[in-house]
Parts: structure tokens; C-alpha cells; sequence
């Protein structure tokens, strides 16, 4: 009769454990900013902040604001914020002053995990290619900023 009851309980217990364990895979992967990069790569975040153009980037949307519309407004935080409409991105300058630049993140993916497991390289991207610069910088865009790809500029 008790191993009636205790195989039931052995077998949920068995059943719930995925719901009280998460993959790191299966984490959710928020952005953290780009300072909480610099404390394991300070010679790239001050190489990123003295060069790249990006890292001022909330600078040339609040400069432009009073001549767009909210809805234009909107449409240059894709590209010159970390992580506008993502988990944990950028949602306002108040909110979030933090992400309101196009920081480490926005090449190499929210942080959260890999500064959570120490540094892990397999849960950031870090091999960039210039196709991963497209996102923003495509032909269009190209032609009109004279874009030239940090990934060749010196951030890193």
C-alpha cells in the first residue's frame, strides 16, 4: 500500500521539475547596458566610447525630435537605442537613460545571461561579421551616413 503512494509522488515530483529549473538556453535573455560590459572589458568599452559614434547615438535622435513626428521618433530608436521593443531594451529616456544609446548590446545581443554565468562566451554573440551590421546599416543608410562599420573602426 506505501509504495502505491509514494510512486505517484515520486513520479509528479519527477513531472515538475522542469517548471522549477530553466536552461540557460531557455532564460530569457534581458540587456544590461553597456557599463555592465566594461567591468570585464574595459579596454573595449573605453575603445567603444572614445570611437564609435554609437555610443552618443540618444544625442542625434534628441537633437532631431522637435522635426519628427512621435511615430518617426519611434522608428530611430530601432537603430540608435539598445533594445527598443525587446525584453528589458530601452523604452524611454527616463525609464531606461541607460540603454538610451546604441551600446555593446545592440551588436552582441542582451547581456543578462552571459554576465549572470560569468562571463560565458556562449550566451553572447561575440564573433561579429559585417552582415550583423546590416540591421541598421543597409544600403540606404549607407549611402546617406557614410556608414563605416566599428567592426573595422576600432571599438575593440
Amino acid at each position: 500500500m506505501r509504495i502505491r503512494l509514494v510512486a505517484p509522488l515520486i513520479l509528479a515530483s519527477v513531472a515538475l521539475i522542469p517548471l522549477f529549473t530553466r536552461p540557460v538556453a531557455a532564460q530569457e535573455k534581458t540587456y544590461v547596458g553597456s557599463k555592465a560590459c566594461a567591468e570585464c572589458h574595459p579596454e573595449q568599452y573605453d575603445n567603444f566610447m572614445r570611437h564609435a559614434k554609437k555610443a552618443t547615438s540618444a544625442h542625434s535622435i534628441k537633437i532631431m525630435s522637435s522635426d519628427l513626428t512621435e511615430e518617426e521618433e519611434r522608428g530611430c530608436y530601432a537603430c540608435h537605442t539598445t533594445g527598443y521593443g525587446q525584453p528589458g531594451g530601452f523604452v524611454s529616456f527616463e525609464e531606461t537613460p541607460e540603454l538610451g544609446h546604441a551600446g555593446c548590446e545592440v551588436c552582441h545581443g542582451p547581456g543578462s545571461v552571459h554576465v549572470e554565468w560569468g562571463g560565458d562566451p556562449d550566451q553572447i554573440h561575440g564573433s561579429l561579421s559585417i552582415e550583423d551590421c546590416e540591421h541598421c546599416h543597409n544600403e540606404e543608410r549607407v549611402g546617406a551616413f557614410n556608414f563605416k562599420p566599428m567592426l573595422y573602426g576600432g571599438a575593440h
